[in-house]
């Protein structure tokens, strides 16, 4: 069985925790550090995208242009961590021999964070949310393609991060005067955007909800999902059950992000449960993906979250022998 974490984690010191993702887990990320200023998942994004400028405003991220626009002083900074980033990913990588994930924004939560020149938020036209994501993808192809260059022996996957798809689908995201709320987005707009982003690389999308749109994420094209096991529905275990036969790769949050430790049976035994209540093959079993329940940068210390990621491995051995008996 695989083990990853989802990206996030906490404190500021990018080499350790490179040092430490090699080591502890199976399936190895680039990190996101989100106590350093550019650091958090947005900014991240931000940096990512080449043919749209941005600056940063008290109340977040703002589109300032088209392609002709020049980056502003805080999207420059943004890239700038970014590739020192991935400078340090290439030095600790060097030689590196398999499976290696980066972490994006999705474009549904990015629309619902990023505001317009003219005010409100992306996801209020059509056209500009269509445009946003369009620049994301084009970023994100060149983004990979930079990993693969910098680690030759990398075999990418692309992880779309999309906590905000929920709210997106339920019309649920207010609109900047918090009168009002933005027009739902129906399933197949939603399967519209993020199939821009499956071509990349064999793609997980990761979303922490109590009701996760899988079969949206499954119909764009993803080979995988992550989940909140913790927080599922009964309908969201069914969507589950449907993926994983349909071949799709289930990313198990099984370790909770804040709390008291717990151990690898007490992690592993709820979600070997659910898979037998399900009725599913066991065999599928052994290709669940064990992570943290979501990113640990709300971890309440670098200690914390390696002791979370390194018990990732020993949930893994008992969720495998339960899957043989």
């Amino acid at each position: 069985m695989t083990t990853t974490g989802l990206g996030s984690l906490p404190g500021d010191d990018v080499r350790e925790w490179m040092r430490a993702v090699l080591e502890l887990v199976d399936l190895p990320f680039l990190p996101e550090l989100a106590a350093r200023p550019y650091g958090d998942m947005i900014s991240r994004t931000v940096a990512v995208l080449t043919e749209l400028a941005a600056d940063l405003q008290p109340v977040g991220w703002r589109l300032t242009g088209g392609e002709d626009a020049r980056a502003s002083l805080d999207q420059r900074r943004a890239r700038a961590l970014l590739q020192e980033d991935l400078d340090v990913l290439e030095e600790y990588a060097d030689g590196y021999q398999g499976p290696l994930k980066v972490q994006v924004t999705g474009p549904w939560t990015l629309a619902a964070a990023v505001e317009r020149p003219r005010g409100d938020k992306v996801l209020a036209d059509h056209g500009a949310r269509r445009d946003l994501a369009q620049a994301l993808a084009d970023g994100v192809q060149q983004h990979v393609a930079d990993v693969r260059k910098r680690v030759p022996g990398a075999e990418v996957v692309l992880q779309v991060d999309e906590p905000g798809l929920p709210a997106v689908l339920a019309g649920a995201v207010p609109t900047a005067s918090g009168w009002s709320k933005h027009r739902s987005v129906d399933g197949p707009g939603a399967v519209e955007l993020l199939s821009l982003f499956t071509t990349a690389a064999p793609t997980v999308v990761h979303c922490c909800a109590a009701r996760p749109p899988i079969e949206v994420f499954t119909k764009s094209g993803a080979t995988g999902v992550a989940v909140d096991t913790a927080l599922l529905n009964t309908a969201a275990w069914d969507q589950i059950a449907i993926a994983a036969e349909a071949g799709t790769t289930i990313y198990a949050g099984v370790v909770p992000t804040t709390g008291a430790l717990p151990s690898a049976q007490q992690a592993a035994d709820p979600l070997v449960r659910r898979w037998r209540e399900l009725g599913l093959d066991p065999e599928l079993l052994k290709k669940v993906v064990i992570t943290p329940a979501c990113g640990l940068a709300a971890a309440p210390s670098p200690a914390d979250a390696r002791a979370r990621l390194k018990l990732l491995r020993d949930i893994a051995d008992v969720v495998g022998e339960a899957s043989d008996e």
